[in-house]
């Protein structure tokens, strides 16, 4: 990823937006299956996004402390985490004001 925690915070934010978009429109249009390869398929995609999430959070802090940027690369782990902290706030309160209000 890169060094800006705010990039990389954008990217976790985005990539849930659209896979939580495409599992709302999918959920119109498919009905539930309670088959074999129900939990095969939510194991999957889980094991997907943990992949996907340690690269956007750790791959440039692991690079920079492995070079040296100790001091550097904790920071930038501490801002991304705080950086998607603020955005995932955001969309709690968007989630709870649509139910209470």
């Amino acid at each position: 990823m890169t060094k800006n925690p705010f990039i990389n915070a954008g990217a976790a934010s985005l990539y849930i937006f659209l896979l939580a978009t495409g599992m709302r429109f999918a959920s119109e249009y498919a009905k539930p299956d309670d088959s074999f390869f129900a939990p095969i398929a939510f194991l999957s995609l889980f094991t997907l996004s943990a992949g996907f999430m340690g690269y956007v959070f750790l791959s440039q802090p692991i690079m920079m402390f492995l070079s040296g940027e100790k001091k550097q690369a904790v920071t930038l782990f501490v801002q991304t985490l705080g950086a998607f902290g603020v955005v995932t706030a955001v969309f709690l309160v968007l989630a709870f004001s649509s139910v209470i209000g």
